[in-house]
């Protein structure tokens, strides 16, 4: 989809009912990369290891990628409205007892079930969108896309921000935030029609039988322990204040928004899909092994410039996953899902370990040959992953109201 072809004023000119659910997207996204700025000071405050903390990220994203089993299912009959309250409920919840946490135990815990929460409203947010936005699906795509992008942006900032105050309030912040926004979609959103088609929790599982979907989905999960090595582990190599660290994953998000949004689909159209795709992450790889070995200046750049990387390789695996399939978009995408957020579960953990082993260079090494092997498997399989429904996956995205979690 070409960015600008939904047009500036469809997209600014929506019901409140869009506002709200895009607004608390915004939040819901920035609870990802929340914790970047403060990893060192939640460390320091619960007497806590580099690799006791990374769990943080560990925790949130293994339920995560359990719960893509199960979002359709609950989607499916309780309705989209009530799926996005029951998930906001859980951030909420969770979110706040994570700001109340004595051990870094609880508060792993807490994480857990807030990764519940949020995929529970990442997972149904593009669909409510779809249903209720002005201009046509492409304008309705953007705008999330754009949530998406500005809240990975800002999670970091609003995480440097409070967390310079104590490392217990950005988990308040979010907590308050999403409250907002609950009240804003009970408000202005009305009831969202049920899917003909109830989805079963081992449907998602079946569609990955099929050839081109499991090549995307080993693809990204390599790729995913790569760009998770760089968003959990990294905050301790650069060992800096959470404002400063706060800045470096602010320009990092705001990279990675505008080449989603702006720069990869003019890629794909010049160069397609596959080329951009294993190009960007052959570069990735080639930036975090500079991040690793180079001087304290180096990891800042290269740590920023990853974000142009990882916007390409989102906007890219998006497409191929909701494309190469014959499985019901939705099914296809909870199976692709389930399968690359092992990876970001798995990254943060091992990573601290791995420095803990040898030393701080080689989880860098790691995360490099992980991204080389995300290049080799599109290669490999690049036949599996062309599909002419790549080219509409966005505009079929939109008609079966699926999206792909975070990108």
């Amino acid at each position: 989809m070409d960015p600008l072809d939904a047009g500036a004023g469809s997209i600014l000119r929506q019901p409140k009912a869009v506002w709200a659910t895009a607004g608390a997207s915004v939040v819901a996204f920035m609870g990802i990369g929340l914790v970047d700025p403060i990893l060192p000071s939640i460390a320091q405050g619960l007497r806590a290891t580099p690799s006791q903390v990374s769990l943080l990220f560990t925790s949130y994203f293994l339920i995560t990628a359990v719960a893509m089993l199960l979002t359709g299912f609950v989607s499916s009959r309780i309705g989209g409205k009530k799926t996005l309250l029951l998930g906001l409920a859980f951030v909420i919840l969770f979110a706040g007892l994570a700001g109340t946490s004595d051990t870094v135990g609880q508060l792993v815990g807490f994480r857990a079930g807030w990764g519940l929460g949020n995929a529970l409203f990442v997972s149904t947010a593009l669909a409510v969108i779809v249903g209720a936005a002005a201009g046509g699906s492409a304008a309705a795509i953007l705008l999330y896309e754009s949530a998406l992008g500005l809240g990975m942006a800002c999670g970091p900032l609003l995480g440097a921000v409070l967390g310079d105050i104590s490392w217990r309030y950005p988990f308040f912040g979010t907590a308050t935030l999403m409250a907002i926004g609950f009240l804003c979609i009970t408000v202005f959103l009305k009831e969202q029609p049920k899917p003909a088609r109830k989805t079963s929790v081992l449907d998602p599982l079946k569609a990955l039988g099929h050839g081109g979907l499991a090549s995307a989905a080993v693809s990204a999960f390599f790729y995913n322990y790569t760009f998770f090595t760089v968003l959990a582990f990294t905050p301790f190599v650069l060992d800096m204040t959470p404002y400063r660290s706060g800045a470096v994953f602010f320009a990092w998000g705001v990279l990675l928004a505008v080449f989603s949004v702006l720069v990869a689909p003019r890629m794909q159209e010049r160069f397609g899909s596959l080329k951009v795709l294993g190009g960007s992450l052959v570069l990735l790889a080639a930036d975090v092994l500079v991040l690793g070995y180079g001087g304290h200046t180096a990891a800042i750049v290269c740590t920023i410039l990853s974000g142009a990387f990882i916007g390409v390789n989102n906007t890219v695996y998006t497409e191929l996953a909701l494309g190469v399939s014959d499985a019901p978009r939705p099914v296809a995408s909870a199976g692709y899902n389930f399968v690359r957020w092992f990876a970001a579960a798995a990254a943060p953990y091992f990573a601290p370990k791995i420095e803990e082993w040898t030393d701080i260079h080689i989880p860098f090494v790691v995360a490099a040959v992980t991204a080389l092997l995300g290049a080799v498997v599109v290669v490999v399989r690049r036949r599996a992953l062309t599909h002419e429904a790549v080219e509409l996956a966005p505009r079929h995205a939109a008609e079966d109201g699926v999206t792909v979690f975070a990108n």
